[in-house]
């Protein structure tokens, strides 16, 4: 978050693979899955709505993101998230497969991990946690976007370094 202006490296962006390994999609943005959104949620919510001006929100939500929100890796969970719009077809591909893998790559080091496949209803805590999220980065992000969840089966995990 302290790099690049905030924006994700190569390697916060895995690969999306189907579970026989064919390439889907070269990259996705993924984020993490808080144990407890509601706080950062109401943060990005507020951020969001209170200013016309995308940078204002962007830079004031940078700085969240830069200082507290990533401090201590307890506060989430092992699940992913990502927003796709409702009829794109590799999230309908994703939710009826139940499966992909996520091939997380930068440098020298490489992380390829099977994950279940799941759509996050709208009234779990972490729909709005990625919808709020991804809208301080994305402000025109419309409503009806889908949430999908990577649950990680770590016991299959590949890695190389």
């Amino acid at each position: 978050m302290r790099e690049q202006g905030g924006r994700p490296t190569s390697g916060m962006c895995p690969r999306l693979l189907s579970s026989s390994g064919q390439e889907q999609l070269a990259a996705l943005t993924v984020l993490l899955s808080p144990e407890e959104p509601e706080e950062s949620t109401a943060f990005f919510r507020f951020q969001v709505q209170k200013s016309a001006d995308p940078r204002e929100t962007y830079q004031k939500a940078l700085r969240f993101l830069q200082s507290e929100y990533y401090r201590d890796s307890t506060d989430f969970s092992d699940r992913l998230l990502a927003v796709m719009p409702p009829d794109a077809p590799i999230a309908i591909a994703l939710i009826n497969a139940g499966r992909c893998i996520l091939d997380f790559s930068q440098g020298r080091h490489s992380f390829r991990i099977p994950c279940k496949v799941k759509t996050v209803k709208e009234s779990n805590a972490n729909h709005a946690a990625a919808i709020w999220h991804n809208r301080v980065f994305n402000p025109a992000l419309p409503d009806g976007m889908k949430v999908i969840a990577f649950k990680p089966d770590w016991k299959l995990a590949e890695t190389n370094f």
